[in-house]
């Protein structure tokens, strides 16, 4: 039995021994010379490590990119780290301007170095305040008995109320804090002078002054204290803290712009007369 086994094994090995049975023993080459199982299991082994390389390299790329988004500057930042020489040159002077306010608020508070003489200076600021000034010019023009300086008591009232409204309407706009912060007074609230820029004391100061100036014949003393009067008025307010220094120099100069606008369109002594007619009740248009 066992050598009629052995005989049907040589047999067959015989038979496949053929030349045409020989690829019936060997496995199917691919074009590169390799078998096709291994080049198919080759091809997902390479398919799985791309996969994995892939998902290994996803969050090295996340990260890399989050770390360069988070090393981006913002433009504003880019703008500050390379600034124009004009900015450069605002921001100095800005910052000189502050220093020197927040060191000439010596009348600031009680306790400050001037502090025993913050009540002369606000007595001081007062004397250039608007309702100061517009209650003062109420009361000239009920006692005024001539045409001419009612035309001019008129005239002032009228500057007094545009240098009020556009102070007013300068602050509200620009919205400058001054060096200390101060809660605004009673009567701020009430002339709208809420904000430092700008200087409305100031303003008023330079405007009246210089009207009277105009209007007025004075002796040269009193020209000269008037003066002086409208530059402490202007000074009082920083040394309370008030305002900056800038804001009292642009005070000025606004001071100086209404005065040129009020001579401008100067009113006639009849059209104050009939404005005061009408402010009394006492106008009528038949006469």
């Amino acid at each position: 039995m066992p050598s009629s086994v052995r005989s049907r094994a040589r047999e067959r090995n015989s038979v496949l021994g053929r030349p045409e049975f020989m690829s019936l023993n060997h496995q199917p080459l691919c074009s590169g010379g390799a078998p096709a199982e291994s080049r198919g299991s080759s091809r997902r082994l390479g398919q799985i490590k791309h996969q994995t390389s892939q998902q290994s390299e996803e969050p090295t790329d996340r990260g890399s990119r989050d770390r360069r988004e988070s090393t981006k500057m913002p433009e504003e930042d880019c703008m500050q780290l390379n600034p124009s020489f004009k900015g450069i040159a605002m921001n100095s002077l800005l910052a000189i301007d502050i220093c020197l306010s927040k060191r000439m608020g010596v009348c600031a508070y009680t306790s400050s170095s001037w502090g025993g003489c913050r009540s002369m200076v606000a007595l001081l600021a007062l004397t250039g305040h608007g309702i100061t000034w517009i209650i003062g010019t109420i009361v000239c023009l009920t006692r005024s008995n001539t045409l001419a300086g009612q035309e001019v008591l008129v005239n002032l009232l009228l500057a007094l109320i545009l240098d009020v409204m556009t102070v007013a309407g300068v602050q509200r706009l620009v919205k400058r804090r001054g060096p200390w912060e101060m809660t605004p007074s009673f009567l701020d609230c009430i002339a709208m002078d809420v904000y430092s820029f700008p200087a409305a004391h100031a303003s008023r100061a330079a405007m009246v002054s210089k009207f009277l100036l105009s209007h007025l014949v004075l002796a040269v003393p009193l020209r000269i204290l008037l003066v002086l009067w409208a530059f402490l008025v202007g000074m009082s307010r920083v040394l309370l803290g008030k305002h900056h220094l800038t804001d009292m120099v642009c005070g000025f100069a606004l001071g100086m712009l209404h005065f040129s606008l009020m001579e401008t369109v100067w009113l006639s002594s009849n059209t104050c007369q009939t404005l005061i007619s009408i402010s009394t009740l006492s106008w009528s248009p038949f006469f």
